[in-house]
């Protein structure tokens, strides 16, 4: 089991914490790939549509008559043969948004939490402690921790530390979110990813629960090994059914 170092804002280490394998353990690069291709799709406003021949503006009536003119035969101005008619199958509004399955996010965010870790960009810290709401002051703090570019702070839902809302939301590259709406898109999006204690406890304690357990174990704790299916021949399967 791995371990990181804790620090408190001032950037001195107070503490280890242990980092469970189940959940910093293995990366999955297609799921972080279907994680992201979901979250942006449904980032996305839908908004585009074009005039069909009920849409764009000209006239209904007929232009000429069906029959006798030596011209070709034609309805209305407004037809998609003709130059400024309607648009035939354009793009209409509507949602990108589709269905991504719980397991598959639960897993992109246990693998985006395992890169972070093994490229050296996790920072945990005992608690965000700022005394005052102050912008300059909190970047001094991570100055501190080593946190150069953009960063992700993550605190516990429902905190309440006001002072750090205040401190953060100025600074350019920075974003405070809770560990109940973090995203492996967030994750993959800063350079530096900010826990406090209390988050990563939380967080990694869900994500071990609902990590899959693929080798069923006894009531002794022994491993339990499939049974071997045995081949059957032609005859043995006919008598078989035969009675």
């Amino acid at each position: 089991m791995a371990t990181i170092d804790i620090h408190d804002m001032g950037g001195n280490k107070v503490g280890t914490a242990e980092l469970a394998d189940e959940v910093f353990g293995a990366i999955n690069e297609d799921l972080l790939w279907e994680a992201v291709k979901h979250y942006r799709a449904a980032q996305r406003a839908g908004t585009h549509a074009t005039k069909n021949r009920w849409r764009v503006s000209g006239s209904g009536k007929k232009l000429w008559r069906q029959k006798g003119t030596g011209r070709a035969r034609v309805g209305s101005i407004r037809s998609p043969l003709w130059r400024h008619g309607g648009t035939v199958h354009g793009p209409q509004p509507r949602s990108y948004e589709y269905r991504f399955p719980r397991k598959k996010l639960l897993g992109a965010l246990r693998s985006a939490l395992a890169a972070k870790f093994s490229d050296g960009k996790l920072v945990v810290v005992n608690a965000f402690d700022v005394k005052e709401p102050k912008t300059q002051l909190f970047r001094e703090a991570l100055d501190a921790l080593e946190v150069k570019g953009s960063a992700l702070l993550l605190e516990v839902a429902n905190h309440g530390n006001r002072n750090l809302v205040l401190a953060s939301r100025n600074l350019e590259g920075v974003e405070l979110l809770s560990t109940a709406e973090v995203h492996p898109y967030h994750l993959l999006r800063y350079d530096h990813v900010i826990f406090s204690q209390a988050a990563i406890e939380k967080l990694q304690a869900w994500l071990k629960n609902s990590a899959s357990r693929r080798e069923p174990r006894s009531a002794t704790g022994e491993e339990v090994k499939p049974k071997k299916k045995v081949a059957r021949s032609r005859t043995k399967k006919a008598a078989e059914v035969a009675q």
